[in-house]
């Protein structure tokens, strides 16, 4: 299995709370999010009909795909309707100002 890598993907003063951004990292697009001073991260393309959840309204911990409203938890990437259906959610970790996404 191959080890995960530690890629920075924005500063802390970047995503303000309650918002969301599209961020390209190491050849993936994310949706990093910052949910009352914790970030999450999660594949960009919305499982539906590939949407950008990072370009979505944030409410709490939900994001709305702004196509055509399907509802994500970006805690979990469980889509709020059906959890049996998920988008790829990665680790996230605040260093020194830093926002990390660790990646497979």
């Amino acid at each position: 299995m191959a080890d995960k890598r530690r890629v920075r993907v924005a500063s802390v003063g970047d995503i303000p709370g309650g918002e969301g951004r599209v961020i390209e990292a190491e050849g993936k697009t994310l949706a990093v999010f910052n949910v009352d001073g914790a970030y999450y991260a999660l594949d960009n393309m919305c499982a539906h009909r590939g949407g950008p959840l990072g370009e979505g309204d944030l409410d709490g911990k939900v994001v709305m795909c702004p196509w055509h409203a399907w509802r994500w938890d970006v805690t979990s990437g469980a889509n709020v309707n059906n959890p049996a259906v998920t988008v790829a959610c990665y680790p996230v970790a605040v260093e020194h100002g830093a926002i990390f996404v660790d990646l497979p």
